[in-house]
């Protein structure tokens, strides 16, 4: 199946496996690459020693394109960026920031920049600093999603832009794929469905509680890591949305969070003064940490939360990344060739 994002990216199928922390291991990105996707590396959690590990990983594991998330809020983002660009990652997808160094360093090489965005307005940014395409990310996607559905924002964007379009949010089989393609875009970027395959590092217990809860079993809210962003439902997922966390326990958190990320002291203190929502991102990030991990890593729900998009309503099972795959997109063809038919 070719788009101008399987060709802009030498892949076989437009399908994208978005860079998601403790879970986008060099394994699971091997694996979706050499299925014909393409897997993303999340760098957010990683140190510069464990980034360039990484990635050397998957180097051994494919000979595939393949490539690196970057979310520029984070305190070691541009480091862990750099080592990408010096390391030549094929695809280099930047978040939550402005990204023209890194789209400058990335195009020096021939490799591809996309950035993911939640409004026009990002896209446009993206689109005027050189971005190769853009990946719009929908309300009903796991993690940082935006406000509008995807059924608007994908055709919004896809209007308001130049460059191609990757759709995120909500999109976990034949007819998701189908859809977004409908609807303007050039691919499909999931999630919450590669999490759940066999080679996904997340814990099996938390991937059946994802094929056995529905689209309703969701959170939409601010106030956990910082950001907008969507949980798995469940008791302590309420609790912990309800409201945003205090100051107080925000200075705290945010320097067990700089210890965590080899940030200096000073800087934390120094950002207090100038940077206080950067400084509260940090604490929110801080305390959300062990409690993602504790799910993720864990399966424990008692204690943790656990990111997840409302296509889990459209999981039903765990197989591998090459059989999903394969079954996707013969769904994709065969599902074409009805439609078709129709019209």
């Amino acid at each position: 199946m070719n788009t101008a994002i399987t060709h802009l990216l030498n892949i076989k199928y437009p399908i994208i496996m978005t860079g998601m922390s403790w879970i986008s291991t060099p394994e699971l990105v091997a694996a979706v690459s050499n299925a014909g996707g393409l897997g993303i590396l999340a760098l957010g959690p990683l140190t510069a020693e464990q980034t360039k590990a990484a990635i050397e990983k998957v180097r051994q594991l494919t000979n595939k394109p393949f490539g690196v998330n970057c979310a520029l809020l984070m305190p070691s983002a541009k480091e862990n960026a750099q080592i990408a660009l010096d390391l030549k990652v094929p695809v280099i997808n930047f978040s939550l920031g402005k990204g023209d160094w890194l789209i400058k360093g990335c195009h020096a090489y021939g490799g591809k920049a996309i950035a993911t965005v939640t409004t026009a307005k990002h896209a446009l940014a993206a689109q005027d600093q050189g971005a190769d395409a853009v990946m719009v990310t929908g309300h009903e996607a796991a993690a940082h999603g935006g406000e509008v559905t995807s059924l608007v924002l994908v055709p919004a964007i896809v209007d308001a832009v130049k460059i191609p379009v990757i759709a995120c949010g909500g999109f976990a089989d034949q007819r998701g794929v189908l859809a977004a393609l409908a609807l303007g875009a050039e691919a499909v970027a999931m999630g919450s469905r590669f999490a759940t395959v066999k080679e996904s590092p997340l814990h099996e217990h938390i991937k059946h509680q994802v094929i056995a809860k529905d689209q309703h079993e969701t959170i939409y809210s601010p106030h956990f890591d910082g950001l907008p962003a969507r949980y798995m439902k469940t008791p302590l997922a309420e609790k912990l949305t309800k409201k945003p966390m205090n100051f107080m326990l925000a200075m705290v958190q945010a320097f067990f969070a700089a210890i965590q990320l080899k940030v200096p002291i000073w800087k934390v203190l120094a950002g207090i003064l100038v940077e206080p929502q950067k400084i509260r991102l940090l604490a929110n990030f801080g305390a959300a940490t062990p409690r993602l991990k504790a799910a993720t890593e864990q399966g424990d729900l008692a204690k943790g939360m656990q990111f997840i998009g409302q296509s889990q309503g459209l999981i039903h099972d765990v197989c591998s990344a090459e059989d999903m795959m394969q079954r996707l997109m013969t769904d994709v063809e065969g599902a074409w060739l009805k439609v078709r038919h129709k019209i």
